[in-house]
Order: C-alpha cells, then structure tokens, then sequence
C-alpha cells in the first residue's frame, strides 16, 4: 500500500486586519486628518473619492495607486481596497446606503445596439456579468478584495466607515423590472430586496449595501481654521519662492 506523502504546510496569506476590525489608532488618526482638512479649507472643505483614497491608504501604511477599474486604488500586500465616500445626513445611524459602482454598458461590452425592448431579466443579467468581470479580474491579482466606505455629513464633522468583501453576483439569484423613471432595479429572489439600479442613460451603475452595526462612527469638534499669513510665516515664505514667467 502506497503511503500518503508528507506535505509541507502552505501558509495562507492573512490580510493586515480581520474584516472591519480596524488598527487600534485608525479612529483618532481618520480624525486628526479630517481635523486638519477643516482647518485648512474651513466650511468649504471637501473630502472626495480620491482624498478618501489618499487617506485610507496613508492610515493603514498601504501604497495609493488609483486605478480605472476603481476595484484596487489602494494596495497592501495581497490585500487591495476599492474607495468609495457617501454623503449623509446621520452617518452614525444610518442602515442602507447607494454606492455607485461604475459603468456597466451592454453596448459597449456586448454590442447590444438597442436596450429598451430586450428583456430586463436578461440586460440585468449582461449588466451583473460586466461587473462580476471587473471583480474576477481584480481577484486573480489580490488574495483579498475589499471595499472601504466612509459616510459623511455635509460638515464632515460626523463621520462612519466601515468595509466588506467585494464580490460577485450570481445572475441567477436575482431578477430585474423597470421602474417608473425607466432605470433598471434588481432584486434578490430569497429576499425580494431591492440590491442593484441601472440607469440607461450614462450606464451608472448602483448598488445598495446594508451599514453593518459593527461600524466605525466618530464625532468631530470643528476646529478654529488656520490663519494664511500666520501659516505663510510659519514656514518662512519668501518672495524669491515666487517666479513670474512673463
């Protein structure tokens, strides 16, 4: 009898931190940065996609490499993130959130020439199918693929993060219709829940995803913002920094 051979134990790669359980400082580093970013910008100040990109990646000591594909902007290892920042008006409460989720366009990724008399079960399907492609081909590059959202009030001075797995859709789980504005929704069949909204024109693509109740939430003291001269003093501008061309 042939015995079985001996292996060597393979080592799965672990990512950085379990799912949704972010570094100890994570919390009081997210908002000594937004504290900064009001204190430069004032009420004006604007946190977007590419700033949250920038940050999340500087918190968790990852590299920030945006990409088209928009799946892994932020990279650590084997580990990428995707970013994504949605305004609201209770970040700490809120339970469902609409994440925009890129373009998904049957004419361009399958030369359907005409979109309103086909099948909404099977366009949703052709529309599933273009971003499970996206996501596939992320996941042949990275052990774990992430999502990493921050909901943020308007004055930024509530905020809420949290992350998930991004995954792909099996077509035959769900089912589509169209709404009264004309946009395509999708469906769960074990729930009957309302997951994915396609709008026609633009191709934009939505998905809705429940804020789990293991979320980060903070609250922010609105910082007094900095004074430009004094600034401009404090790191010894000098007139010879300033070279006019014509």
């Amino acid at each position: 009898m042939t015995k079985t051979p001996k292996l060597r134990t393979v080592q799965k790669y672990k990512p950085p931190y379990p799912l949704n359980d972010f570094p100890e400082t994570f919390a009081l580093d997210l908002g000594r940065e937004v504290v900064y970013l009001l204190a430069s910008r004032g009420k004006q100040a604007r946190l977007e996609g590419s700033d949250w990109e920038e940050i999340f990646a500087r918190l968790v000591g990852a590299k920030w490499k945006p990409s088209n594909v928009g799946l892994d902007d932020i990279v650590l290892q084997q580990t990428a993130w995707g970013a994504k920042t949605v305004k609201n008006r209770q970040p700490s409460t809120v339970s469902k959130i609409r994440l925009i989720s890129g373009r998904n366009s049957p004419v361009y990724s399958f030369g359907d020439s005409e979109i309103s008399e086909v099948d909404p079960d099977q366009l949703g399907e052709k529309v599933l199918a273009i971003w499970n492609e996206r996501v596939t081909g992320i996941r042949k590059l990275y052990r774990h693929v992430r999502t990493i959202v921050l909901i943020k009030s308007i004055d930024l001075l509530e905020l809420a993060a949290f992350e998930f797995d991004t995954i792909i859709y099996p077509a035959e789980q769900f089912w589509w219709q169209w709404n009264e504005r004309n946009n395509l929704e999708g469906f769960s069949k074990s729930a009957d829940q309302h997951i994915f909204t396609w709008q026609p024109h633009g191709s934009q693509f939505t998905i809705i995803e429940n804020v789990p109740k293991k979320r980060l939430a903070i609250k922010i003291k609105e910082p007094p913002q900095l004074d430009r001269d004094s600034v401009l003093e404090s790191i010894r501008f000098d007139e010879s920094w300033v070279q006019i061309l014509e």
